[in-house]
């Protein structure tokens, strides 16, 4: 973590500045354990708020379901968690959108901030708090928060002079402007990286003094590494860094941009926008009363086209007011369709609430974290959702739920005995019955929870699941391999060892339950259910205790009765109707005949 103790003394008619700044590293947190959960520090993370000028997409999404995951794995190792998302309300584009729709500003806010809750909530995303920066403590805590950089001298009033982004709501240097052309074939200025048409724009307003702070940035990310992942981004900001700084005008004249905070005791200027809406984080932590506590675990899941917000005038913004800079900003990469980007004018936005009805919350929860890769732009297409969710979720898991809890395979519906004559823990020994690949499936899924948390804490979520859907094959592989349902359960030898068979499997799909909680909750919940998991034995700390007998300890599951059989996992989409509504066969997924 960066700290800075701004106490700054500005020499009078001088630029002079006196500032101690103090560098630390991240504490490295012990490896947790079921001794250690009562002492397991705050984890706060958040998206960015999203602006209303326009409905939800799929990216939102992404960002939304992303910092879920990470809230619920967090949870499930015991972190005492919050969770924020919100709306960013304000603003020149939210003005002039509001009047072309005939409305008053506020009431044109609730009406699209109302739509981002409903597609949150039919997406599974399980925020602690949502904010909006239309509300009263936001404005409070942005207020104070000005006044404390104004205080501390890093504010002052000027005259701004440049070009100006209203779409991207950014004031822009020469070299980020390039020459382009509209609609008609005019020529006009553009923002050489968001294609958005550039204003020269002249006005007296308020400066932040962000020139000071580049020195100070660059020591945070050289000696904090993951401060910004992927690498790929760390790596983009400390070039952007190599230039110097200009100052960053952050607030607008009253005259032309009504729609915002006021600056405190100028009521002829409104704060920066930006300035406003990162604050957000601050208020969901309750600033600046009782922010302490959940500021030092704070960790940001933003997108790749606002990471200079995040990864620079952010920090600076922090350090100025003597604050916690971020745990870590993890970055991801935009979705695409057919290789274009998303927009209205193509007509291909992808509507997030109406795929999570075609393909359930679930599904499309695992394509997005199975498909998307953090410093990669991926391409979106229904057709790639159906068969993912055919292949891994229907037919690869739901098959093997079947498998192991079908009545005619487990007509007593128990949690089978684990028989260590059939499938000793010495390979070698010739009384087994279990084989050299039914070994390395052991080891493969005992090494998994490791894997896939390694994988979760670096954003590679598309990394764990590609591990757990490869473990779950090689459980499908095993049973298929050992056929049990050939097996006469009248001669004894043949009984321990169905019985050992269905035991290793459940185990597995224990482990992998488990493991899938953040990802697919509702499916998790489904396969946890079935085995008789009960709700206190799905910490991420139970994976870990996988196939005890197989250790020579006791199984606390062993001989339990399953839980009730509540249908199919997951039912496999028709691939021939991908461009209406897919129907749901409601089948089982494909499996051996019982």
């Amino acid at each position: 973590m960066f700290t800075a103790s701004c106490r700054s003394s500005r020499l009078k008619n001088s630029g002079a500045v006196l500032r101690r700044v103090v560098l630390k590293q991240p504490s490295v947190r012990p490896a947790l354990t079921t001794k250690r959960l009562c002492q397991a520090p705050p984890y706060y993370v958040t998206t960015p708020i999203f602006y209303v000028n326009a409905a939800p997409h799929i990216g939102h999404v992404h960002s939304a379901v992303i910092a879920d995951c990470l809230y619920r794995y967090r949870t499930l190792q015991g972190f005492s968690c919050r969770f924020a998302t919100g709306t960013d309300e304000h603003g020149l584009k939210i003005q002039q959108a509001a009047g072309a729709a005939g409305k008053d500003p506020l009431s044109f806010c609730t009406e699209v901030s109302s739509r981002f809750k409903e597609v949150f909530r039919s997406c599974g995303v399980s925020y602690t708090d949502y904010i909006r920066t239309t509300e009263d403590r936001h404005r409070r805590a942005v207020e104070h928060f000005w006044t404390v950089l104004l205080n501390n001298g890093f504010i002052y009033k000027g005259s701004y002079e440049g070009w100006y982004s209203t779409p991207d709501e950014s004031f822009l240097t020469p070299t980020q402007v390039s020459d382009g052309t509209d609609s008609l074939g005019r020529e006009i200025k553009v923002s050489t990286e968001s294609g958005h048409k550039v204003e020269w724009m002249k006005e007296d307003n308020y400066l932040f003094r962000l020139s000071d702070f580049r020195t100070e940035l660059q020591q945070w990310l050289k000696a904090n590494p993951k401060a910004v992942q992927p690498e790929k981004f760390h790596h983009i900001v400390l070039q952007w860094l190599e230039n110097d700084l200009p100052d960053l005008s952050v607030s607008r004249q009253r005259s032309r941009l009504q729609w915002g905070i006021p600056v405190p005791g100028d009521p002829k200027q409104t704060i920066y926008v930006w300035l406003d809406a990162l604050v957000n984080y601050l208020t969901v932590a309750d600033y600046p009363e009782k922010h302490t506590q959940w500021w030092s675990g704070v960790h940001h899941v933003v997108g790749k086209d606002i990471l200079k917000f995040h990864a620079i005038y952010w920090p600076a913004f922090l350090l100025a007011a003597g604050l916690p800079l971020p745990r870590a900003i993890y970055v991801h990469s935009h979705w695409t369709v057919q290789g274009k980007k998303m927009s209205k004018s193509l007509g291909n936005v992808v509507d997030p609430f109406e795929r999570a009805q075609r393909f359930t919350a679930d599904g499309l929860r695992y394509f997005l974290l199975r498909q998307g890769v953090p410093d990669t732009d991926c391409d979106y297409d229904d057709d790639k959702v159906v068969k993912l969710c055919n292949s891994e979720l229907a037919d690869s898991l739901g098959g093997l739920l079947n498998r192991c809890t079908a009545p005619s395979l487990n007509p007593e519906q128990v949690y089978p005995q684990f028989c260590n004559t059939s499938f000793p823990r010495d390979s070698g020994k010739l009384s087994g019955r279990a084989v050299s690949e039914d070994h390395k499936m052991v080891k493969a899924v005992s090494e998994l929870p490791a894997l896939v948390k390694e994988n979760f804490e670096n954003l590679h979520m598309y990394k764990a699941l590609e591990a757990i859907s490869g473990c779950v094959r090689l459980t499908n592989g095993f049973i298929q391999r050992h056929a049990p349902w050939k097996l006469n359960c009248s001669e004894t030898r043949d009984r321990l060892w169905h019985d050992t068979i269905l035991h290793v499997s459940m185990e597995c799909l224990r482990v992998y339950g488990i493991l899938l909680q953040p990802v697919v909750p509702g499916l998790a919940d489904k396969i946890l259910s079935r085995l008789g998991v009960r709700p206190g034995e799905r910490r991420w700390d139970h994976a870990l205790d996988f196939l005890s007998k197989y250790e020579g300890r006791d199984s606390a599951y062993e001989g339990r009765a399953l839980g009730p059989d509540t249908g199919v996992l997951f039912s496999r989409i028709e691939r021939n109707n991908t461009q209406g509504n897919p129907k749901k066969s409601g089948k089982p997924a494909k499996a051996r005949p019982l």
